[in-house]
């Protein structure tokens, strides 16, 4: 009678676990990516001013002066109010014997001030010249030049779509690979974008002393997709 109870149970474990296989959806899960290289068209540059004096108040006249200048300049080269925008403002104090290891006690002997703005140049036809000009006015400190694009949403969209092209081409082939039939679309979602420079030779402008190389621009994309097997 025992081994009829197991018997049984052992026949009810395997109908279990073959109905738990019949159940579980069978998938293929693949990872898309797409990337367009353009030219840029804008260029967001970070460039101040910083100067040193033996009290505070010479220091900052002295930054104060020289980028009020230089903010001028940047609305005669017909940069707009609305692309020039303050990143850093700073004073601080000049120690002298701070790090002496002879006992001598650090004591302050002047202050150090800088202004710095982020200015967005639209037309990079003048980029070089801007350069040139801002140096001349006085500008001492330049912290990135980074190119950008003004509108990067349709192109975003070329790559989202390259992204999805690339994931159902590679979902085709492992299907084919495993010699099984793919379904439709379970599930798709989109990872983050990103701009980024990317290292290529092109013409350098030349209407200036400072030479700028513009390279190219990555927009990418990526992308999960899930797609049923069906059979």
């Amino acid at each position: 009678m025992w081994r009829v109870a197991v018997l049984a149970i052992l026949v009810g474990i395997g109908l279990t676990a073959r109905a738990s296989a019949q159940d579980t959806p069978r998938l293929i899960s693949v990872t898309g990516e797409g990337q367009v290289e353009v030219a840029p068209d804008m260029a967001i540059i970070t460039l101040g001013v910083t100067h040193e004096a033996k009290n505070a108040q010479d220091a900052m006249a002295e930054v104060s002066k020289a980028v009020t200048g230089i903010l001028t300049r940047l609305g005669e080269t017909g940069i707009e109010n609305r692309d020039i925008q303050t990143s850093r403002f700073s004073l601080n104090p000049v120690w002298s014997n701070r790090n002496s290891s002879n006992g001598n006690r650090a004591e302050i002997t002047g202050f150090s001030a800088s202004n710095a703005v982020s200015v967005r140049v639209r037309d990079l036809s003048v980029l070089g010249a801007v350069l040139t000009q801002v140096v001349q006015d006085g500008a001492n400190d330049f912290n990135g030049l980074q190119f950008s694009l003004q509108d990067p949403e349709p192109l975003m969209e070329t790559a989202r779509t390259r992204a999805v092209q690339d994931a159902m081409a590679k979902a085709q082939q492992m299907a084919a690979a495993a010699g099984v039939t793919l379904g439709a679309v379970q599930s798709i979602a989109e990872h983050s974008g990103r701009n980024q420079p990317v290292m290529m030779e092109r013409a350098m402008m030349s209407d200036s002393s400072i030479p700028i190389a513009e390279g190219e621009v990555s927009i990418s994309a990526s992308v999960s997709m899930v797609f049923a097997i069906e059979n």
